[in-house]
């Protein structure tokens, strides 16, 4: 009997002994898994260029931290989302649910993006927004989960208020797309503009993404503001700022915008944009060891791909925000007052300048003066130095 219950407790012993060595292993091995990050990006359509180069730019920061995030190996899985707001909802699923990543970024279009942040809040997954620059995302739909690598609609039309004031301008005529981006880029502009004494004579609009702006520019042309503000991007602000000319206004009535108006379109704008200011994070020109660095870095790494632009520049700083939050957590990407700590008090190296970001996520940085030079948008000077969105609604 008494060998019986000795043998079982040696039995029991080894078990146990067995069990800990188990668990030692299991414990460094569950923490080596890899992370896995979901892009949620526009590969096909008008900004599937956009798309590549925030990806080439967030793939550049991982591999300069040796492909590891927090210790762990990081695998990609991608979704196109078809610059589509009616599929953000089953896109983000794909990701969240079938792939079950631990990390989203995403996304270009403002829609979409509303419909994935959702979507992030609702099954509590990290997210870093590299480009959409909706304010209700650092705004109402604000969380300890959420970080945004670019910039808000409001910032570069706010910066631009600021100087279109400064130059002494009175009267202004706005001119946009009437949807989200084109009325926050306004508001921002606005809101700067009237602080600064300056007075809105109307605010013009049109659908998107109607290009049919003659009957617009007569308009303009008989209320002789002193000058003219615009939010537009990619092919109608290639339309826009020709027919501009065309009308011969640009003689007569400067012509102010935010820096999509002349980002990845002056090969197509040619002369007509010559001598265009505008205001944005990036710009040609910007001396900095970090930009330096990165431009080298980017050639090498993706040789047959066009010169980097402000959209690998917010791919790459999504990157550099979540290495700072996983080095924090040791790879955990569900630690979201850490995360929040942690990003809310860091400093990130971009090639755009340093940054820090608000307690909404959003970037709070300096916003450029840009001037058009043949096919450079060229650093003029900061429009507003270290500028955070108010973030309103947010309730962190």
């Amino acid at each position: 009997m008494k060998s019986n219950t000795l043998n079982r407790l040696k039995r029991l012993a080894l078990a146990s002994a067995v069990g800990l060595a188990v668990g030692v292993a299991a414990g460094p091995a569950a923490a080596q898994q890899k992370l896995k990050v979901g892009l949620m990006l526009p590969y096909t359509g008008t900004f599937a260029a956009l798309g590549n180069a925030i990806e080439n730019g967030f793939r550049l920061a991982v591999s300069e931290n040796g492909g590891r995030l927090g210790g762990r190996e990081v695998e990609y899985f991608k979704v196109d989302d078809e610059s589509d707001p009616a599929k953000a909802t089953d896109n983000a699923n794909k990701l969240i649910k079938r792939d079950q990543v631990d990390v989203l970024v995403g996304t270009v279009h403002s829609g979409v993006q509303m419909g994935l942040a959702k979507a992030a809040n609702d099954n509590n997954v990290l997210l870093i927004v590299p480009n959409a620059g909706a304010g209700a995302v650092t705004g109402p739909m604000c969380s300890t989960n959420i970080y945004r690598s670019s910039f808000s609609n409001w910032q570069p039309g706010y910066a631009m208020g600021e100087v279109v004031a400064k130059r002494g301008h009175k009267n202004v005529v706005t001119i946009t797309w009437k949807y989200a981006a084109g009325d926050e880029s306004v508001g921002g502009f606005k809101e700067a503009f009237e602080k600064g004494g300056g007075k809105i004579v109307k605010e013009l609009s049109l659908p998107f993404p109607n290009v049919e702006f003659q009957a617009l520019l007569t308009e303009i042309a008989s209320l002789k503001p002193d000058a003219v503000y615009t939010f537009f991007a990619g092919g109608g602000a290639v339309k826009f700022v020709k027919d501009y000319d065309a009308a011969g206004l640009r003689k007569t009535i400067p012509l102010y915008g935010a820096g999509f108006l002349t980002d990845g379109t002056l090969e197509a704008q040619g002369a007509s944009a010559e001598g265009l200011l505008t205001t944005l994070h990036y710009a040609d020109g910007i001396d900095n060891p970090r930009e330096k660095a990165f431009r080298a870095g980017y050639a090498k790494a993706f040789p047959s791909a066009p010169a980097p632009d402000v959209y690998a520049v917010q791919g790459y700083d999504a990157g550099q925000m979540l290495a700072t939050a996983m080095a924090a957590t040791k790879g955990d990407a569900k630690k979201f007052d850490v995360i929040h700590a942690e990003l809310s008090k860091a400093t990130i190296d971009s090639p755009r300048g340093k940054f820090t970001l608000s307690k909404s996520g959003n970037p709070v940085q300096d916003m450029y003066l840009r001037e058009v030079k043949g096919k450079e948008n060229r650093v003029v000077g900061i429009a507003s130095k270290a500028l955070s969105d108010p973030s309103r609604g947010c309730k962190l």
